[in-house]
């Protein structure tokens, strides 16, 4: 009877360390939805900006050799330590059954498996509580005094100025950006608006998400938060960097296409990835509302 009941427990710790294995992603979970643009604009030439910006943490390159990019676990990976893990305690189980010491070697782990599902349940229990992001620009939540702010309201750049569409794609330059569009302006609240977005995404609050983006890509970020069991996460961005590729107009819109491109940590326990994508961003050519997230397209 105590074999079992220990094997028992054992397996409960094992399911419930299978339960803790949906990964954390970042905004959009690395995918491709919404608005799509055509490879011409994919592939154009990026406007120059500033390099990107490291966080106040990181080390310089020059003391310190970079840390080795681990690569993302697999759906195998993550079972592979929970099913080891179960197989050994019916192993040792066994094992001690056969050599006549199960009785009293059986209380000594039944004692063990209950302090470490007490610690695995700790663990869980604070891993879900809201953390502070490590971000590399502030978010903009508290300058409001009102406590909400437009989406994507860019006062540098004053595209809608001119009397209609064609005077503005009249002005543009290489890649169909206004000569007199605030570029550095723009791309800097593009980043905050980046920033921003990444946390109302890891603790999962729509009602942000939803003031600035269009109502498509919002129910397609609502579905990945239902997908991921609501759990809050954190998300580092580390290293960002913004290259706006077009500003045109489409459907009584203007459509603005930015590469945000860096490095983001999605999981505390895994060193800084690489990415690369395109956020398409719109906004009305008539009113004061703001520029709003229409797709994420992935290099």
């Amino acid at each position: 009877m105590k074999k079992l009941m220990m094997i028992f427990c054992v397996s409960i710790l094992c399911l419930g360390m299978l339960v803790d294995t949906v990964e954390a992603r970042r905004l959009g979970g690395g995918q491709s939805f919404g608005m799509n643009r055509s490879s011409s604009v994919m592939n154009r030439s990026t406007t120059p900006t500033r390099p990107a910006t490291p966080t106040q943490n990181a080390v310089p390159p020059a003391t310190t050799a970079p840390a080795p990019i681990t690569p993302p676990r697999t759906g195998m990976s993550r079972w592979l330590g929970p099913i080891a893990g179960l197989a050994a305690g019916i192993g040792l189980a066994a094992m001690l059954s056969h050599f006549g010491m199960g009785e009293g070697v059986a209380n000594f782990l039944m004692i063990a498996l209950l302090a470490m599902g007490a610690i695995f349940l700790l663990r869980r229990f604070l891993g879900n509580r809201p953390t502070g992001n490590t971000l590399l620009y502030p978010q903009p939540v508290a300058a409001n005094p009102v406590g909400r702010q437009e989406p994507m309201v860019f006062d540098a750049q004053k595209i809608g100025a001119g009397d209609t569409a064609m005077s503005i794609a009249a002005q543009g330059t290489a890649g169909n950006i206004p000569a007199d569009f605030d570029v550095e302006g723009f791309l800097r609240q593009a980043k905050l608006s980046f920033v921003r977005l990444q946390a109302a995404n890891d603790r999962g609050d729509m009602e942000d998400i939803r003031q600035f983006s269009t109502p498509e890509v919002a129910a397609e970020i609502q579905l990945q938060f239902q997908e991921r069991q609501r759990a809050s996460q954190q998300t580092d961005v580390v290293q960002l960097a913004a290259d706006l590729l077009d500003v045109s107009t489409e459907a009584a819109r203007y459509v603005a296409s930015v590469r945000f491109h860096g490095q983001l940590r999605e999981d505390t326990q895994n060193a800084p990835e690489a990415f690369s994508e395109v956020w398409h961003l719109v906004k009305p050519l008539s009113g004061a509302g703001g520029w709003q997230v229409a797709g994420i397209q992935q290099d």
